[in-house]
């Protein structure tokens, strides 16, 4: 038969690269999407991949656990992952309670739906390394406390956690992945990456003279989409659940990434970053580096796309998406 699968945020940039994946792998994938008054669902990254109309849209929001337990009892899906959230770390300083209630409240509502009507089907949480914060070791690993340092943190360390609940009091097959940093031309523009990939198509094609950004020396672990929605599905091929970090094991600034952009295009960095103290963060995570050997020991997880490439990649599709069609 058939496996089910439904995703929460399936019109972000995860979300639409674990559609590709799962419909390549055979699934019948259902979306719950969130629609407004002002516009119907934003389909372009699926639309972008090719796989709009392979998906079926359910509407829905982590909010209204009475929609997810309908949604649950219609869709009946083999697996469920949960990437939905408000996942903009700086808006969550903004949006404290909302943050709260979406990417906090909202995975309980999901667990709940799962543990009343499917109980049998398997659970991926999307959690995140930002809830290392203040880095209480070097490298951070499944053991490593926690220490976070935003409402969006705080937020998804409650989802973790909950996760990790449910799972030894229901039973239920529930696994966490512990995602660091990970971008595509699927990306978010609000995204750092994203905001670098597009200045530099700008600024080459004549449209911007300049990169506004805040700290520049902060240090990530980057990653490809691709790369970790394939580790989120491992995940839940095992036959014991558990949690997982998914990094590259390597950090770079800020600024590095920035060079890699520009010197893709040809253009001196130095001549167009402006360093804004207005995009500089009440609470910084000056570094974050995982150690994903527990993924790749369990099921031989490795990324595959290095920084480099991934940036390149990223300002390719921005030229190409500001390029005058002719």
């Amino acid at each position: 038969m058939t496996k089910k699968a439904l995703v929460t945020g399936i019109t972000g940039q995860d979300g639409a690269y674990l559609a590709q994946l799962l419909l390549a792998q055979g699934y019948e994938v259902h979306g719950l999407a969130r629609r407004s008054s002002t516009s119907d669902v934003n389909l372009s990254r699926l639309q972008w991949l090719g796989i709009a109309d392979q998906v079926k849209i359910v509407d829905g929001n982590l909010l209204d656990l009475s929609g997810l337990i309908r949604t649950m009892r219609d869709v009946e899906p083999d697996e469920v992952y949960n990437l939905a959230a408000q996942s903009f770390v700086r808006s969550s300083w903004q949006q404290p309670i909302l943050t709260g209630q979406v990417t906090g409240i909202g995975v309980a509502n999901m667990l709940e739906a799962v543990r009343l009507i499917r109980p049998e089907a398997r659970f991926y949480q999307a959690s995140s390394s930002e809830m290392y914060g203040l880095v209480q070791e070097p490298v951070q690993s499944e053991t490593t406390p926690f220490y976070p340092r935003s409402p969006y943190a705080v937020a998804k360390l409650y989802g973790h956690w909950l996760t990790v609940n449910y799972r030894e009091s229901f039973g239920l097959h529930a696994s966490s992945g512990i995602l660091f940093n990970h971008e595509s031309p699927l990306r978010g523009i609000e995204f750092v990456t994203r905001k670098v990939t597009d200045a530099v198509a700008r600024i080459k094609l004549g449209l911007q003279n300049e990169l506004r950004l805040g700290n520049i020396d902060a240090k990530r672990d980057w990653g490809h989409s691709k790369d970790y929605v394939r580790a989120m599905w491992l995940m839940l091929q095992q036959e014991t659940p558990d949690d997982y970090v998914v990094a590259t094991g390597r950090t770079s600034t800020v600024r590095e990434m920035c060079q890699i952009a520009f010197d893709h295009v040809g253009l001196e960095m130095d001549k167009y970053l402006v360093i804004d103290p207005a995009f500089f963060r009440p609470a910084e995570v000056d570094i974050l580096l995982g150690d994903p050997g527990k993924a790749k020991a369990a099921f031989g997880w490795e990324p595959t796309i290095t920084l480099e490439a991934m940036i390149r990649e990223m300002v390719d599709a921005d030229l190409a998406r500001l390029k005058p069609r002719g």
